[in-house]
C-alpha cells in the first residue's frame, strides 16, 4: 500500500508547520506549501533529519493556476494519492473596522476564503480518487459569534464554517470526509500584534502544537466514523461552542459584548 499523504497550506510557520511535523511523525508523506521558501526549506530539513518524507512547493493560495501546478507536482511523488488536504493558510488583521485599510480587509477575504475555495476545488479530483480521503479546514472560535475588532476575520471564518458544513453534506456521495478545526487565539506570529480587547480578556493560551495535535487526532481512522464535523481546540473554545448551542441568542451576544468591552 502506498504511503498515506497530506498536503498542508501555510506550512512554513505557525499552525501549518506544527501540523506538518505532527503528520510526518505519524508516517505521512507531507506536501508542505507556502509562499515562504526559506521557511519551507527549514521545515523540510527538520522532517528529513527525523526520518520523515516531505515535498515542498511555493504556493500563493489565491492563485488557481499555482494550485493546479503544485498539486500535479505533488501527485507525481505521491503515487497520485491525496489522503488529506489541510486548508490552513490564513491571515489576520485586528482593530476597529472603519480604521483598517481596504487592503487589509481584501487580503483576509482573498486568502482566508478565496484560498480555501480554490484549494478545495483543485484538490477534489485527487481526494475523490483516494479512498477514505479527508478535507480539513482551519476555522476559528470567532465563527461562533461575530467578534468586535476582528470583524472581517470573523466573517471569513463564518464563511469557512458554512463551506465546511455544505461540503460535508455534498461530498458524502464521493466518500470524502469534510471537517473543521476550531481554535481560539493561538500563540503564533499571526497573533503577535493583536489589537483587540477580547484577546486581553481571554488571553492567548493555545500553542500551534495544540492545534496540530487536534488536526491529526481528528483525521485518524477511529474518528472517521463518528460523523463529527466541528472540532474545538482547548477548553475555552470547547466551552464557547457548547454554550452557543444551548444559550439564547441574546445571552451569547451579551457574553461577547462583555468580553470585548464593546
Amino acid at each position: 500500500m502506498a504511503k498515506q499523504t497530506v498536503v498542508i497550506t501555510g506550512a512554513a510557520a505557525g499552525i501549518g508547520r506544527a501540523t506538518a511535523l505532527e503528520f510526518a511523525r505519524a508516517g505521512y508523506l507531507v506536501g508542505a506549501f507556502d509562499i515562504d521558501e526559506t521557511g519551507l526549506a527549514e521545515l523540510a530539513r527538520e522532517i528529513r533529519a527525523a526520518g520523515g518524507e516531505v515535498s515542498t512547493g511555493v504556493l500563493d493560495v489565491t492563485d488557481a493556476e499555482q494550485w493546479d501546478a503544485r498539486l500535479a507536482e505533488f501527485a507525481e511523488v505521491a503515487s497520485h494519492r491525496l489522503d488529506i488536504l489541510v486548508n490552513n493558510a490564513g491571515v489576520l488583521s485586528s482593530g476597529r473596522f472603519e480604521e483598517m485599510s481596504l487592503t487589509e480587509h481584501r487580503r483576509m477575504v482573498d486568502i482566508n476564503v478565496g484560498g480555501v475555495v480554490l484549494g478545495s476545488r483543485a484538490a477534489f479530483p485527487y481526494l475523490q480518487a483516494t479512498p477514505g480521503s479527508q478535507l480539513v479546514n482551519l476555522c476559528s472560535a470567532s465563527a461562533i459569534y461575530g467578534q468586535p475588532e476582528l470583524a472581517t476575520y470573523s466573517a471569513t471564518k463564518f464563511a469557512i464554517r458554512g463551506l465546511t458544513e455544505a461540503l460535508e453534506l455534498e461530498w458524502r456521495r464521493h466518500r470524502i470526509r469534510v471537517l473543521a478545526v476550531w481554535p481560539l487565539f493561538v500563540n503564533t506570529a499571526m497573533t503577535g500584534n493583536l489589537d483587540m480587547r477580547t484577546a486581553d480578556s481571554l488571553g492567548i493560551k493555545l500553542t500551534a502544537t495544540d492545534v496540530a495535535k487536534v488536526v491529526v487526532k481528528a483525521t485518524r481512522r477511529s474518528h472517521r466514523m463518528l460523523a463529527k464535523v466541528h472540532y474545538p481546540v482547548g477548553r475555552q473554545a470547547g466551552a464557547m461552542m457548547m454554550a452557543s448551542r444551548f444559550s439564547p441568542a441574546w445571552l451569547t451576544r451579551e457574553i461577547n459584548r462583555r468580553i470585548s468591552h464593546s
